[in-house]
């Protein structure tokens, strides 16, 4: 059954995903926008600079480079799995991208059709 765009259903994902940026990072997003059409749901998320990414980023870039792909991958891990468990939503895809120079994240789920 594809998920159903109302604000009780935007509220649940907007809960989700910020609770996952507080236990990956300390916080949650500074502006977070959830839209959904058909089987897509977009997460538009600016996220809060980490001291510790500052740091990194001007003694070892490299390094933070890896980071930011790491939890990428760790955030998009999470999101699924909250989101399948809390929403019972199966997902063909989560597609991710984050601008470390401006802190904006956008994240698309492409839920899995009903055959």
């Amino acid at each position: 059954m594809p998920i159903q765009d109302t604000s009780e259903s935007r509220k649940t994902l907007s809960h989700i995903y910020n609770e996952i940026a507080k236990e990956l990072f300390g916080f949650g997003t500074t502006l977070l926008r959830v839209t959904i059409e058909n089987n897509i749901i977009t997460f538009y998320a600016k996220h809060r600079r980490s001291p510790r990414s500052a740091a990194l980023e001007g003694e070892a870039p490299a390094l933070k480079l890896e980071v930011d792909f790491r939890m990428s991958l760790l955030y998009k891990k999470r999101l699924r799995e909250r989101i399948e468990e809390e929403m019972g939503l199966p997902m063909e895809a989560v597609l991710r991208d984050y601008d470390a120079a401006t802190q904006w994240a956008i994240t698309n789920i492409i839920l899995a059709e009903d055959k």
